[in-house]
């Protein structure tokens, strides 16, 4: 059985969570085939964005339980692969754009995070329940603290209360919340956007967002303004001046 469909279309790979019957849970078999999924987006130079999408009303339920409770006595449980699951979807070069149309908890929440850009339905909703089963939202916070404001970081988890879209938005955690209605035409508007970066200059901008600055704005300025004359002098950048220069298309946007 899938449990993670592909589907790529004019340069947007979507990764469909396809496991309805326990709520798109995170267990092993379905964060293997993510992480299987995600590479071959990588490796595909067809693919310019990936979108995280799920079949059935909610986004993701977090750790699957039922396979936890089954793993007690080899201490394997699914939710020691779930950092390597986050960390490529970080680090993937490509931007992934994370699609919500129903409820997410916990360990969902940090897949959410570790998206680029994350289009909910205002609608939906979200819960750190981690607290209410006697364990904490640990692996997550290594997306979750990067976009949450401190003080709702120290209300959501302590309490495991619900919150909807539209606050989600408002704290961080996603980009921005709209009516269920127009959550597919918004996420279509920014692959739409993001096709029309070039790769390497894409790849490039996630590298500058993921960089810690240097001691100095002098040191620093130094050091990005070698990154930019190198972009500049590249082949993309050559061609995005020529571009540009000739009123077309650049090369790179797919037909």
């Amino acid at each position: 059985m899938t449990l993670v469909r592909v589907d790529t279309d004019r340069g947007v790979a979507t990764l469909t969570l396809d496991s309805p019957h326990n709520r798109n849970a995170l267990s092993t078999p379905l964060m293997t085939e993510l992480l299987d999924a995600l590479g071959a987006a990588v490796a595909d130079p067809a693919v310019r964005a990936v979108v995280l999408s799920h079949t059935g009303p909610v986004f993701c339920s977090g750790a699957d339980l039922k396979e936890t409770a089954a793993a007690y006595a080899s201490r394997k449980v699914p939710v020691g692969m779930l950092g390597d699951v986050l960390a490529a979807v970080v680090e993937c070069p490509k931007p992934v754009v994370a699609r919500i149309g129903g409820p997410a908890r916990a360990g969902g929440l940090g897949l959410i995070a570790a998206a680029d850009i994350a289009i909910c339905a205002a609608e939906a909703t979200f819960a750190f329940t981690e607290v209410r089963l006697g364990v904490i939202p640990a692996v997550i916070s290594s997306t979750v603290l990067r976009r949450l404001a401190h003080r709702a970081a120290q209300e959501l988890y302590l309490t495991g209360e619900l919150f909807d879209g539209v606050r989600a938005a408002a704290i961080g955690l996603v980009t921005a919340a709209v009516g269920v209605e127009e959550l597919d035409a918004t996420v279509r508007s920014y692959c739409a956007a993001l096709v029309r970066g070039a790769p390497g200059a894409l790849a490039g901008a996630k590298e500058l967002l993921a960089r810690a600055p240097l001691a100095s704005v002098r040191e620093d300025a130094a050091e990005l303004g070698a990154r930019s004359v190198g972009y500049f002098l590249s082949e993309e950048g050559r061609e995005g001046v020529a571009a540009f220069r000739d009123k077309r298309d650049p090369a790179w946007i797919p037909s």
